[in-house]
This record gives C-alpha cells, sequence and structure tokens, in this order.
C-alpha cells in the first residue's frame, strides 16, 4: 500500500522533501560518528540526507523500497541507491551509523522490533541508529499510506528485547514549511555488545 504511494507519488514527494533543511537533526545524530564513517540511508526518499552526509565526507549506502524514489535519489545524490525494503536489505560492509528519517513509521508497529534487529545486525558495536516516529499512540492509514506513531514508553517498550540501548529521544516540530505544528519522537539508539 505505502509503497504504492510513493511509487505513484515519486515526483511531488520528492519536490516536497529534497530542500528540507535537516541540520539540527543532523547535529544531534553525527556527533555519535566517527569523521568519514559509513552511514546507512534506510528508507532514503529523495536522497536529500544520503547527499548531504556524501558532501560532509562519510562514506553513504542508501536503499528504499519505492523504485520511482530509487531513480530519484540516484539522480539526486550520485549513488548507486539500492530497491529494497528494509528487512530484504543486506550488506556485507558493516556501518558505523543507521539514519531511518521518517521511514520506520510506515511499518506496522507488529514488523518493528524485528526490522530494527535486522538492521542493527548491520552496525558495528557502539554504532548510532537513528530514527523518527510522528508523535502519538496509533497506526493509521491516511491517503494509501500507513503510519505507526510512537511515543517515549512505546519506543523504550519496542526496544527492550533488542541489542539497541537509547542514548536520547527529543520532540521536534515538522521541518517542512506549513507542517511546523506536526511533532515527532526522534531517537538515537546505540548497538550494545551482544
Amino acid at each position: 500500500m505505502t509503497v504504492n504511494y510513493y511509487n505513484q507519488q515519486a515526483a511531488a514527494y520528492y519536490s516536497a522533501t529534497v530542500d528540507v533543511d535537516m541540520q539540527p537533526v543532523y547535529q544531534r545524530f553525527l556527533p555519535y560518528l566517527p569523521e568519514g564513517g559509513h552511514i546507512l540511508d534506510a528508507g532514503c526518499g529523495s536522497g536529500r540526507d544520503a547527499k548531504k552526509f556524501m558532501d560532509l565526507g562519510f562514506k553513504v549506502t542508501a536503499f528504499d523500497a519505492s523504485k520511482e524514489l530509487v531513480n530519484l535519489a540516484k539522480q539526486h545524490s550520485g549513488l548507486a541507491v539500492k530497491h529494497s525494503t528494509f528487512i530484504d536489505f543486506s550488506t556485507p560492509t558493516p556501518v558505523n551509523g543507521i539514519w531511518a528519517c521518517a521511514s520506520l513509521l510506515h511499518l506496522p508497529l507488529s514488523e518493528l522490533a524485528a526490522t530494527l534487529n535486522h538492521l542493527a545486525k548491520f552496525l558495528v558495536e557502539g554504532g548510532a541508529f537513528y530514527c523518527s516516529f510522528k508523535y502519538g499512540q496509533n497506526e493509521v492509514s491516511r491517503d494509501g499510506r500507513h503510519f505507526t506513531n510512537l511515543d517515549e514508553t512505546q519506543l523504550e517498550q519496542l526496544i527492550k528485547n533488542l541489542p539497541l540501548k537509547l542514548a536520547e529521544h527529543w520532540i521536534s516540530g515538522d521541518l517542512r514549511p506549513g507542517r511546523e505544528q506536526e511533532t515527532w519522537l526522534n531517537a538515537v539508539l546505540i548497538k550494545e555488545n551482544q
């Protein structure tokens, strides 16, 4: 359902998101990473963040489940963006950080723990995992997309049995112009020893 939406609305979504200034979030995430480290952009959308991370000197691997967005992200970033779902993604190279900006929220709550666990396998020990969800406690379908909204308590429950610990979380407004009233739960998780 959600992938179909992004395939059909790829150009409009790209235009609405590619120029959004994510600097406030980069400033929370990037200090957890070594200089020139390897970032996995999981559900990269327009390729906006993948390109920014490359411009900052990081090595970047990026993927998205929407074939149309993969094509646009390739053009924008110059990266060989992979076409993959979260659970099907694989890489032989461990990464220092995972960036899942407004992407995991499209999974049903019932699939989130297994997906976080799967992606965490590609993180080095001590690696950082950024994720964001619309703030709330419910699952909704809107305009052909599924959203799982989370609050702090649900996030802590979600990672309780995973090799990830919460380093920090914060609430922010949407960074897209005209949508500042929408609130987001942001979190940085750290991969623990197993």
